[in-house]
C-alpha cells in the first residue's frame, strides 16, 4: 500500500456525519457533488482549500452519528488522502473501509499534528510523519486484506477483482 502525503485540515472531537455531509444533500450518490458540500456546516471553506492529497486530523469520535456511506465518500470524493483521528465511530470506520479511505487512529498524532501541517503516513507501517516538525508517531498499521481493500478503491473493487 501506498504512503499519503498531505497538508492538515485540523477538527475536534465528535465530528458527526450530518456536518460531514449534510442531510439536505443526501439525495445525490454523485460523489463529485457530495464532494461540493463536504464539511460545509463546520468549515464553509473546506471545499476552497481541500487539495488533493491532504488529510484530516481531527479528535475522538470522528463520523459519529447516522451510519451514512455519504460521509466517508464525500471525503474521498473531495480529495482527502486519509483522516487521522484519536477513534473513530465504529460504522463510520467500517464505511470508510468498504470505499476506500484510509483512516489511522493515534492519539499522539491527533494531539500533536495542528492545521497547516505536512504529513505522511506510511499504511504499511502505521507511521505517521510531521514534516513540519520531525515528530513520528505510531498509528494503528492496516492489517494485509484491510489494505487489499484500500488498494482495490473499496470493498466492491475488491470483491470484483476476485
Amino acid at each position: 500500500m501506498q504512503a499519503a502525503n498531505g497538508t492538515v485540515l485540523r477538527y475536534g472531537d465528535n465530528v458527526d456525519t450530518d456536518v460531514i455531509i449534510p442531510a439536505r444533500y443526501l439525495a445525490t450518490g454523485d460523489p463529485a457533488e457530495l464532494a461540493k458540500h463536504c464539511m460545509e456546516d463546520i468549515d464553509r471553506e473546506f471545499v476552497t482549500k481541500v487539495q488533493r492529497g491532504d488529510m484530516i486530523v481531527a479528535g475522538k469520535n470522528f463520523g459519529c452519528g447516522s451510519s451514512r456511506e455519504h460521509a466517508p465518500i464525500a471525503i474521498k470524493a473531495s480529495g482527502i488522502s486519509c483522516v487521522i483521528a484519536e477513534t473513530f465511530a465504529r460504522i463510520f470506520y467500517r464505511n470508510a473501509i468498504n470505499i476506500g479511505l484510509p483512516i489511522v487512529e493515534c492519539k499522539e498524532a491527533s494531539e500533536r499534528i495542528h492545521a497547516g501541517d505536512r504529513v505522511r503516513v506510511d499504511f504499511d507501517t502505521g507511521i505517521i510523519t510531521d514534516e513540519t516538525t520531525g515528530e513520528t508517531f505510531r498509528g494503528q498499521a492496516f492489517p494485509p486484506f484491510m489494505q487489499k481493500i484500500i488498494d482495490s478503491e473499496g470493498l466492491i473493487n475488491y470483491i470484483n477483482s476476485k
